[in-house]
């Protein structure tokens, strides 16, 4: 007889879907341990903008790969990899049941998937792309990648030049795009059983008021202060990763000047309904995965239930 295999649950959502709340009380009714999943969260310094757990609610539930890295470093998906399946041995160990928990989807898919063997990077031609940027513009290139491979540039925003760069950049070298690398490379799956599940409102227009309204939020928390901080250091640019997340952008160019405060406030607020976005085109196309409408007021029993009720579910003992 086959020994039942401990699960990995993978909570998944848009930007202000509440995981973090639902995770927190996860925790609490079952033997969970949380490692977040989230491409700034890992940056130390960077609290407020990114909605990093609070002292007090990591004391009830504590994450594993929170402030992990200054903002000067960057942080890949290989890198994340690396240090999630670290982690989930441990929690494994401690006859605990791993619950990642994020809106990087990016790192989800190489958790689950693995990663493409892709090209390495070619410094001449990466050059002459940061070149024809300078001269015609990041929007130019995406149009690019578009008509290249509409797949990815459906993911990667024309304002995100690290992906759109890397993406044009395998085109260029192999004469084959990125998604078709993705899809011809074998995938190193994960040797566990996977329970994926999507936290996501039913209405659109009211994540778009959460995120409005979670911004504003982070503005009277001192978002803007956290941000400064980050700005009088000197060694970070605007091109780093960590500067480049959603919020970190708009006020490091209110910072510099560049744009107002109500420019900025509005820029914030329309990069994270355009994340949100991609988020959902991930999740809408992904395989197995049962959706949680967060805004039912029965949302976390609901969860609860699923889970207790699934072939896979297994508490260690």
């Amino acid at each position: 007889m086959k020994t039942k295999q401990t699960p990995i649950i993978c909570l998944m959502g848009p930007t202000a879907s509440g995981k973090t709340d639902i995770a927190v009380n996860l925790v609490q009714q079952l033997p969970f341990e949380i490692i977040s999943v989230d491409s700034a969260m890992v940056y130390r310094g960077m609290d407020i903008g990114t909605a990093k757990p609070t002292k007090d609610i990591l004391a009830i539930a504590p994450h594993h790969l929170l402030d992990i890295c200054d903002p000067v470093e960057n942080y890949s998906a290989g890198q994340f990899r690396e240090d999630a399946l670290r982690e989930i041995e441990i929690i494994l160990q401690h006859k605990r049941i791993p619950l990642l928990v994020g809106g990087t989807m990016l790192y989800f898919n190489a958790l689950q998937n693995g990663l493409a063997n892709l090209p390495r990077a070619n410094s001449e031609i990466r050059e002459r792309i940061n070149w024809e940027a300078q001269a015609i513009g990041w929007l130019k290139l995406h149009e690019r990648l578009q008509k290249i491979d509409p797949i990815a540039a459906e993911r990667i925003h024309p304002n995100d030049p690290q992906r759109l760069q890397r993406a044009l950049e395998i085109y260029e070298i192999s004469g084959k795009n990125l998604t078709s690398f993705l899809a011809a490379e074998a995938k190193q799956k994960l040797p566990y059983p996977i329970i994926n599940i999507a936290l996501a409102p039913a209405d659109r227009p009211l994540l778009h008021a959460r995120i409005a309204k979670r911004f504003d939020h982070m503005l009277q928390q001192g978002f803007i202060a956290e941000v400064e901080k980050l700005y009088q250091r000197g060694d970070l640019q605007a091109e780093l990763s960590a500067i480049r997340a959603v919020g970190y952008r708009q006020a490091w160019d209110y910072l510099a000047n560049k744009i107002n405060f109500d420019e900025m406030r509005e820029r914030a607020i329309i990069a994270t309904r355009q994340l949100a976005k991609r988020q959902m085109t991930w999740l809408r196309s992904w395989e197995n995965l049962q959706w949680f409408d967060s805004e039912d007021a029965n949302c976390l029993a609901t969860i609860l239930n699923f889970l207790q009720t699934n072939d896979f579910f297994f508490i260690p003992r």
